[in-house]
């Protein structure tokens, strides 16, 4: 069993300094990184990945700051893997939480902003979110299919950041 060991740490470079990794170290590294992490991330749920809500980008974003480390030797391999598997899991945890209590949802998800009632614009609301007329317009060819503004009854820039419609 330990020459077993002996041999994987050798294969992956486990006791090696990052600068001293071969192309095949970082290779199989990169192939262990990519499989532990689809299955945690299938785990996780396919919602951190679909939903592109800014608490859903986090996840993705410091996972894959951690999960390079890994690849690149910078941190220690396990640890690093393990680091991940426990942001996926917090983040499965506060998706459960913010399922289950409104008030948490909006703390950690946000509110979406109302942008447009009754044919109007709401230019405070569209400035605090950053939409220009000219974004509005766009969304709302592309999503409403209209360039009529007195056609929509309300419009709202979504937790995610998109721009949904309601005609009247």
């Amino acid at each position: 069993m330990n020459a077993f060991w002996n041999s994987f740490e050798v294969l992956l470079g486990l006791g090696a300094e990052p600068k001293d990794l071969t192309f095949l170290q970082v290779s199989l590294r990169a192939i262990i990184v990519f499989l532990v992490t689809l299955a945690t991330v299938r785990i996780g749920h396919k919602r951190s990945l679909s939903r592109k809500t800014p608490f859903d980008a986090v996840l993705l974003v410091i996972l894959a700051s951690v999960l390079s480390r890994a690849i690149n030797g910078s941190a220690a391999f396990f640890a690093t893997l393990g680091g991940g598997v426990v942001l996926v899991v917090l983040h499965r945890l506060l998706a459960f939480l913010t399922f289950y209590s409104h008030g948490f949802g909006i703390l950690i998800k946000g509110m979406p902003d109302v942008v447009v009632r009754n044919g109007r614009r709401d230019q405070a609301m569209m400035w605090r979110n950053h939409v220009s007329a000219h974004d509005l317009d766009e969304d709302m060819r592309l999503s409403a299919h209209t360039d009529d503004l007195s056609k929509i009854r309300e419009a709202r820039v979504e937790r995610s950041g998109d721009i949904s419609f309601i005609e009247k």
